[in-house]
């Protein structure tokens, strides 16, 4: 059986430059997404998805920089810490960034994910949350308001 994924393209008002930076910086994601991103962003390097909404700096996920092309493209490794050993339970996103006349489209991609599991149900709900954030802080200098989207919430 494949594994799923997940695809969301947006449009941005900005430049690859930016919306780049906004990816990568982690002062940047603890603004849109509550959480930082944290590595030097060289291919193989580790990375880190660390909890900032509450101050704890808990890592909640961890990965490898796969690929990375600056201001084109960039694929991660995703898992839980507690998968981190373990290739085979790791997923992987790609955001892919394209310019366009004054826009610029960016399409993510969390694909290799195992069906019907925590992840896939996460993912599902958070990446348009995130991203619409990104998209509005990008485009007005403000995130969505509110954290609440990044909290755990009860098994639907």
């Amino acid at each position: 059986m494949d594994k799923p994924q997940f695809v969301y393209v947006t449009y941005i008002a900005t430049t690859p430059e930016k919306l780049w930076t906004a990816l990568l910086n982690g002062e940047i994601t603890r603004q849109y997404w509550g959480h930082r991103n944290v590595s030097d962003w060289k291919k193989g390097s580790t990375w880190t998805h660390q909890r900032a909404w509450d101050g704890s700096n808990l890592v909640v996920l961890v990965g490898k920089v796969v690929e990375i092309d600056p201001p084109r493209r960039l694929v991660l490794s995703w898992a839980d810490p507690t998968d981190a050993n373990d290739e085979a339970r790791h997923s992987r996103v790609t955001f892919d960034i394209e310019p366009l006349s004054g826009t610029v489209r960016l399409t993510v991609t969390h694909d290799r994910l195992e069906p019907d599991s925590e992840m896939e149900r996460g993912i599902t709900r958070g990446w348009p949350a995130v991203l619409s954030s990104l998209k509005t802080m990008l485009e007005t200098g403000e995130p969505l308001a509110g954290f609440e989207w990044y909290r755990p919430t009860a098994k639907r």
